[in-house]
């Protein structure tokens, strides 16, 4: 399932397509936005979206096999709910 799937999915709930979009970009902005700020999204039943700190590091170029330096990031994380795993088991 792809972003468009997902607002015909919504569509078929709420009166129209366009509100249907402006429903999922709205989740979606709010969990970014949230995410920025270092803050974490649970969704009871579903999951929880957080921010995990990536320290720098040492790595290497597949190609060449030169040693590279890896900058220290921030990166995404989903940890799925207890209610999202029983579902898929």
């Amino acid at each position: 399932m792809n972003k468009a799937d997902l607002v015909n999915e919504v569509a078929k709930v709420v009166s129209s397509k366009a509100e249907a979009q402006a429903a999922v970009d709205c989740v979606f902005e709010s969990i970014v936005n949230t995410l920025k700020k270092g803050d974490g999204v649970t969704l009871v039943g579903f999951g929880t979206f957080k921010v995990v700190r990536r320290s720098a590091r040492t790595g290497r170029n597949p190609q060449t096999g030169a040693e590279i330096q890896i900058n220290a990031s921030n990166a995404p994380k989903f940890v799925p709910g207890k209610a999202l795993k029983d579902a898929l088991n």
